[in-house]
């Protein structure tokens, strides 16, 4: 099999949540019988976002929706005054999808990083697609 594509769903339980989804990447991946290539994540959401980053340490996710609160504060002056543009920036500031290789039927990620699906505008069911190319 050269592609697959796989559709997942989260449950957030806050408004402002960063869950770790790199085992249920890695499951797929090995599920995949795929040796080496591209796993894409894509959060088809504008309130979501998917980021790479350190995950040995759970106080980084508090700095890191700290720092985004600081950025993109909930109870600004928003032209766009529906309640959640924050999190429209917030998630326009992390992205929608990421591309991540697969050597050896394992994410190819530094010692530290994990893959986390970032919601800004919970708690809400969601969605993403996972698509898993061969070499």
């Amino acid at each position: 099999v050269r592609t697959q594509h796989h559709t997942l769903q989260i449950e957030t339980l806050s408004r402002v949540e960063f869950k770790d989804i790199t085992g249920q990447l890695e499951r797929l991946i090995e599920r995949s019988g795929i040796p080496s290539g591209q796993c894409h994540v894509f959060v088809p959401h504008t309130t979501a976002a998917v980021l790479i980053n350190e995950n040995n340490d759970q106080a980084l996710r508090q700095d890191m929706a700290d720092f985004l609160k600081k950025l993109a504060p909930s109870t600004a002056d928003y032209l766009h005054n529906d309640g959640n543009c924050d999190a429209h920036l917030k998630a326009a500031l992390i992205g929608a999808s990421k591309t991540l290789l697969i050597e050896n039927r394992r994410l190819l990620l530094g010692r530290w990083q994990g893959i986390y699906f970032c919601e800004f505008d919970g708690p809400r069911r969601r969605d993403f697609h996972v698509k898993l190319v061969a070499d």
